[in-house]
């Protein structure tokens, strides 16, 4: 069987430069940073975050030892997703791979570059808000490890575990 590899590295790559467009629209263009926040639908809104942590405030880089550690520890993270889609043969996980390593990959430039990562997709009901406010990085990540939970626990067959028992 072959492996269609470019598939989720092109993915990756389309998520990753929709995210950085995406976040340079928002900065440079419509100058989120200095009206804070932007109302588009009743339920959407732009509002500007800067995020120094990981998700839901965890592992928050408040100093540059810890902004350079989490760096260091999501750059593991995103290795070890493209060495897995490298592997990978099956392609639903390999548009879930492409999904988060594009995702990972568009946090830690900003991480890289700004010292945080730039939120600003804000879906709310009214005052109740679901989420945190996020990027098209954190939904792609998000996305991406859905599809691989639903895959690892609801459609992989039989068929498909006796491979890897066997390889």
């Amino acid at each position: 069987m072959t492996r269609p590899r470019p598939l989720g590295y092109a993915i990756a790559i389309a998520v990753f430069a929709i995210d950085q467009l995406s976040k340079w629209y928002v900065v440079d263009t419509l100058r989120l940073p200095e009206q804070l926040q932007i109302r588009l639908l009743p339920f959407f809104d732009l509002t500007w975050v800067r995020n120094f942590g990981v998700s839901m405030g965890l592992l928050t880089a408040s100093t540059d030892t810890s902004r350079w550690l989490l760096v260091g520890l999501t750059g593991v993270i995103a290795t070890g997703v493209a060495v897995w889609l490298w592997r990978e043969r099956k392609t639903p996980d390999m548009v879930a791979l492409g999904l988060v390593l594009g995702g990972a990959l568009g946090n830690i430039l900003d991480r890289v570059r700004l010292g945080y990562v730039a939120d600003f997709l804000d879906l709310h009901f009214g005052d109740w808000h679901p989420f945190l406010v996020f990027n098209v990085a954190d939904a792609a990540i998000t996305i991406g490890v859905l599809l691989l939970l639903l895959r690892a626990f609801l459609t992989r067959d039989g068929a498909d575990r006796s491979e890897n028992v066997h390889a």
